[in-house]
Order: structure tokens, then C-alpha cells, then sequence
């Protein structure tokens, strides 16, 4: 490692430094069955020169990067701009435009990104070491190919390189008036009239037009929230009953609008898929060892999603997830095996996590009692 970083070290201050191409791997789709993207890993060696360039551009383009993007910004959670979407729908704004970026991170504009790096940083060789990782190409099916545009779904500068080319787009919207909310090529826009969306969207369309990116038309829509939208694997829709509520929420008026959330249901489809594939009744695990492999996933799915309203779909899933226990250990989906290992058991000898367990309104309920 210590012969590495001097190695590296040299080549950074010699001028010498020339990234690999890195490697491509085609990895299923969300939501697109037989679809795939591709995944761009760089070696080891590149990506410890690409974090290294991040540890340094990040704090100066933080203080340029608009409020109303949260995508892999330091200090910045899904949960808050879930809120902020929240609290603006909650004020009249019920129209939303719920976009999508196509291709983003493939067809990112070499020139146009390389433009806007360059308004803040003047260093020539941070410049040309940017563009030598966005032209360094990926070797796929023992070819290696160029790349005249994009940037590595999988690079460790990738993300950091979305956020600089997509800030004059946050900028303009909300310079026009608009609540935008975005996280990477994910964006919604609440407007108070179905016009306002629409032109809203035509607006964006011509803006990000000029940075050389196209939406999504799929999965691009105008939508009232009383028909319900999906951002950041949640959706969100007004409901028609009211909610019981614990008495903070009550105070806080939280859900003065009906408003609820809850896991999007392709969210849910891909935690059971994790389910299943580490519970597939060949797997010779014991029922301890299978309980420690899934409590992982569980606790971080459940941590995600506890504070919306889940505690219905909660409940449904831990029943699943002890009856796929029950079948892994008997080889079969009816059977008894609730007899030697009852849910009781698993909760507290095996330690399995319960979903439920992880809303926080429960947990201060059952401190109180």
C-alpha cells in the first residue's frame, strides 16, 4: 500500500498520472424486467486518486451547489426532502411534476461539465485530471471502448459531477419561482394549478436542453397528489379517511391535509426479493445463522421506512418473513415448524428483528409503559 500511495503521489506531481478504463458491468434494472444499466468500477488505484479529488472540490462547490438539490450532499437525508415536499403540498401546492432524467449519468456533456468545473476552479491540472477520468473509456467483453460522453455510473467523482452540471438548472427553476426538489436525476416540482405544471415542465425541458440532458418522457408526469406520486421510493397520497396519530404529530399538524406515505410497492417488491434469495430452502444454514444473515436487511429497509405510515404493511411483512423462516427450515411452505421455532422464540432467542418494532412512535409508547 505505502509503495502504491508514494507511486501515486509521484505520478500526481510528475504529470504522469493516466486512469484506467474502467470496468463495465451490466446490472438488472429497477422496475424492468430483462432490462439492465451499466456499472462503471474503477480500480482500486483510481478510485482512491478520484476520492482524494473529491475530499478537495467538495467544500468549494458546496458553498455554489442550490439548496433544493439533497442528492449525496454531506449533512443532506432523504428525510428532508421528503419534508420539504411535505410542508409544500401541504401549503396548496397539489400539483406535482414528478420527472426523470434519461441516460443521465451516460450522457453527461464532457464540454459543458468541464465549463461550469472550470467557473470556480482554475488549477489546470485538477481540470485536466477531471477530463482524463471522463475520457479514460471501459473495457467490456475484453473490448475497451471510448467514452465521448458521460461519467461512470459507479465512479467515486460521479455523483459530485451530476450535482455541478445539474446546479444551473436548480438555480433557474427556483429563480423563477419554482419549489423544485431534487435528488441526483430524480426531480419534483409542486405547482398550485395543473397550468403551473405544465409549464413548469416546459420550462425545465428548454433549461436542461441547454446542458445537454433530455427527461425521461416514461417517466415523466403531471400528477395531483389525490392520485399519489412516488419520490425516493415512497409514495405519497392524500387519503380519504383520517389518521390515527400520536399526540406530537397531532401538535405539529403533520397531516392536516389527509397526507400520507408509505413504501412504494416496487420498494417493497425488492426487499422481498432480498428475502427470498437469502432464504431459498437450499441454503444449508442453520435457523441462527440464516436469522443473522437477514437481520441486516431487515433493520435497514425498517430503519428507512419507519416513520412513515407502514405499521399495517410492517406487521404483513413479519409474518412473511417468519413463514419464509418456517419453510427454509422444513423445505416446505406448509408445514409445522411453528411448533419448534414459534415467533416468540425467534424474537428473543434468535434475536430476529421485527419490523414493527422499529417505528418510533411505538418504541416511545412501549418506554412510557
Amino acid at each position: 500500500m505505502d509503495e502504491n500511495l508514494e507511486r501515486l503521489h509521484q505520478e500526481l506531481r510528475e504529470g504522469t498520472y493516466q486512469p484506467r478504463a474502467v470496468r463495465r458491468l451490466e446490472i438488472p434494472k429497477r422496475g424492468a424486467p430483462g432490462k439492465t444499466r451499466p456499472l462503471g468500477i474503477p480500480s482500486v488505484y483510481d478510485r482512491l486518486c478520484q476520492q482524494a479529488l473529491v475530499n478537495r472540490l467538495v467544500p468549494i462547490f458546496e458553498r455554489v451547489f442550490d439548496p433544493s438539490s439533497f442528492g449525496y450532499r454531506k449533512g443532506r437525508k432523504t428525510a428532508d426532502a421528503l419534508t420539504k415536499i411535505w410542508r409544500e403540498v401541504e401549503s396548496g401546492n397539489e400539483w406535482i411534476v414528478d420527472a426523470d432524467l434519461k441516460d443521465f449519468f451516460g450522457s453527461v456533456d464532457h464540454e459543458k461539465l468541464l465549463t461550469l468545473v472550470g467557473k470556480q476552479i482554475a488549477d489546470s491540472r485538477v481540470l485536466k485530471l477531471i477530463q482524463q477520468m471522463l475520457k479514460a473509456g471501459y473495457e467490456g467483453r475484453g473490448q475497451k471502448c471510448a467514452t465521448p460522453t458521460g461519467t461512470p455510473q459507479g465512479g467515486v467523482v460521479s455523483p459530485l459531477m451530476s450535482n455541478i452540471l445539474l446546479t444551473p438548472f436548480d438555480k433557474e427553476m427556483r429563480r423563477q419561482g419554482y419549489q423544485l426538489t431534487r435528488w441526483a436525476d430524480d426531480w419534483v416540482v409542486t405547482c398550485r394549478t395543473r397550468a403551473e405544471a405544465k409549464y413548469a415542465l416546459a420550462r425545465a425541458a428548454k433549461i436542461l436542453k441547454q446542458l445537454g440532458v433530455e427527461l425521461n418522457q416514461a417517466k415523466t408526469r403531471i400528477v395531483h397528489v389525490a392520485h399519489g406520486f412516488e419520490f425516493l421510493g415512497f409514495k405519497i397520497q392524500r387519503g380519504k379517511g383520517n389518521f390515527r396519530l400520536n399526540r406530537d404529530r397531532i401538535k405539529s399538524k403533520l397531516n392536516r391535509h389527509g397526507l400520507y406515505a408509505i413504501p412504494a410497492q416496487k420498494s417493497v417488491d425488492r426487499f422481498k426479493d432480498q428475502i427470498r434469495a437469502l432464504t431459498q430452502r437450499k441454503i444449508p444454514l442453520r435457523m441462527r445463522e440464516m436469522i443473522e444473515t437477514i437481520n441486516p436487511i431487515v433493520r435497514g429497509w425498517g430503519n428507512y421506512y419507519c416513520r412513515s405510515n407502514v405499521r399495517k404493511r410492517f406487521n404483513q411483512l413479519d409474518r412473511w418473513i417468519i413463514q419464509r423462516l418456517w419453510s427454509h427450515r422444513a423445505k416446505r411452505w406448509r408445514n409445522a415448524c411453528w411448533k419448534e421455532y414459534p415467533t416468540r422464540r425467534l424474537r428473543t432467542e434468535f434475536k430476529l428483528v421485527s419490523l414493527v418494532s422499529l417505528i418510533p412512535s411505538l418504541q416511545i409508547a412501549k418506554a412510557r409503559s
